[in-house]
């Protein structure tokens, strides 16, 4: 292992539990996975394509998952430490030249990702609550931003208030509670949380098998599958909403100084969870559909407002007591993705931090519970401004940062890291290498250009690489780092907490 890696590893190893195995690990990516995205999309994502074919977008979506997952695989078995794609950009493009600048960007934008990705899950839930209480669905307030910055165009943003996005904050503080206490704690409850997922899927899929109509199902309108300009533009969108329901198998990646025996327990929670919320999304979909007309779920995906699919599944196969039942089982499914974001993200800016590639307070640690506590509380009231925001334009700008300025760079990276590298141990190696490399780079172009109203969420992104670049020119010339000097900032130490 590079001296920069074993150094940064030496530096956070003393202080982290290595107490996640290959269940946990397993259990944290599933939840993370399976939010509340999956039960509240399903109009969303029927509406893109028109039709049931949108299952082309969860089947195509699966495979450039299991694509990039290989990526994080290797990336992971080789540099097993807490940060993930912090400590993979930095290394692939050099500790004390380029890869200072993208490792900082990689977290700049996870400043605004990361509590984005919570706030859907508290937005999700909150949404899914008003099933029960109607009230919630209720708007006091909403108004619209708009801004014009030369060269990029209009940045248009709408924020709301409603009794949504207070139930909303209260998911996230509450999450951030939860999770105020040691690693070794949050394992047997990643997994309680995970059986809750469980059973909330099976019994749907119970449901929907023994009442399937496969009629209703598969009624494809005409030309559904007519290779058209509108097909791919419904397809784009239709994956950009799928890429948002897989996110989250490479959870375990961050939390690498906290797994045992990452080399080995990495790949196979990542391929593990890809593969099971693979056949979980696919065969539940098939029979929601199969109960449920998809031309009665195009007609409420637009309004973003009584998306309650599942609630209205179950009633309508078992009755008022069922749907009620399983609203609260979503609702809890929510909650469990919620907390796994919000774990294995407060781990990265600490990682950054440490390595004196971020703001210094981030790596201060909890004098008694040993996790960085300041991050965690960082990312979540970031998370808590979000949740003004409504839940389609959260996804939006969510998967297109992160596609932006993460995915691509990295897909790309780890074709770079086998050339400049060849020597570095690798535990695991990416199979057909390098073809999932490539099909995940190209799946990501195509999901952030071939869709409707592309450039709205691409000009956000493009702004949020501007200003992190002026912070990051800013903070290299004070401290003479690259490309203003050979230096580079001391990792910082453990700043203990008063």
């Amino acid at each position: 292992m590079p001296e920069s890696l074993q150094a940064a590893s030496s530096d956070i190893s003393p202080r982290l539990i290595r107490g996640i195995g290959l269940g946990g690990a397993t259990a944290l990516n599933m939840i993370d996975m399976i939010g509340v995205g999956p039960f509240i999309t399903i109009p969303l994502i029927v509406g893109a394509m028109g039709g049931p074919q949108a299952m082309l977008g969860w089947i195509l979506g699966a495979g450039f998952a299991i694509c990039d997952g290989l990526v994080w695989a290797e990336l992971g078995a080789a540099m097993p430490g807490s940060g993930g794609s912090y400590r993979y950009l930095r290394e692939i493009y050099g500790p004390n030249r380029l890869g200072r600048l993208i490792s900082f960007l990689f977290i700049w934008q996870l400043s605004f990702s990361a509590p984005l990705s919570i706030a859907s899950g508290s937005i999700g839930l909150a949404g899914y609550a008003s099933y029960f209480w109607p009230r919630l669905e209720h708007q006091y307030m909403a108004r619209d931003w708009n801004l014009q910055i030369p060269l990029l165009g209009n940045l248009q943003l709408r924020w709301l208030v409603s009794g949504a996005t207070f139930l909303a904050i209260g998911i996230v503080v509450l999450a951030a509670v939860l999770l105020y206490r040691k690693i070794t704690s949050i394992g047997w409850l990643s997994q309680l949380l995970l059986a809750g997922v469980l059973i909330t899927i099976g019994w749907i899929i119970v449901a929907g098998l023994t009442h399937f109509n496969a009629a209703r199902a598969f009624s494809f309108p005409v030309g559904a599958f007519t290779l058209s300009h509108n097909f791919f533009l419904g397809l784009g969108s239709a994956m950009l909403i799928a890429a948002y329901d897989y996110w989250g198998y490479y959870n375990v990646c961050f939390l690498g100084d906290e797994v045992k025996d990452p080399g080995w327990t990495i790949p196979r929670a990542l391929l593990l969870s890809i593969l099971l919320v693979g056949c979980l999304y696919v065969v539940m979909n098939i029979s929601i559909l199969g109960v449920v007309p998809w031309q009665e779920m195009t007609q409420s995906g637009p309004s973003n407002r009584g998306l309650y699919v599942v609630s209205i599944f179950m009633q309508r196969v078992y009755g008022t007591w069922a749907a009620n039942l399983v609203t609260a089982m979503v609702m809890w499914t929510a909650f469990a993705s919620v907390f796994s974001l919000m774990l294995g993200y407060s781990r990265v800016p600490y990682a950054a931090a440490l390595d004196g590639n971020y703001f210094k307070a981030f790596s201060r640690v909890h004098p008694e519970h040993r996790f960085p506590y300041v991050s965690l509380l960082a990312l979540g009231g970031v998370a808590l401004l979000f949740c003004f925001l409504s839940l389609a334009d959260v996804i939006a700008a969510l998967v297109v940062i992160r596609i932006t300025l993460q995915f691509l760079v990295q897909a790309i990276g780890v074709i770079v890291l086998r050339i400049r590298r060849p020597d570095l141990p690798r535990p695991f190696r990416m199979w057909l290498y390098p073809l999932p490399a490539l099909i995940a780079s190209v799946g990501f172009v195509f999901i952030l250009i071939y869709r409707t109203n592309s450039l709205t969420q691409i000009r956000y992104a493009l702004v949020i690489l501007m200003t992190g670049m002026i912070i990051y020119t800013i903070r290299a010339w004070r401290n003479r780092e690259w490309p203003f000097g050979v230096g580079v900032a001391a990792p910082v130490e453990e700043v203990p907490s008063n």
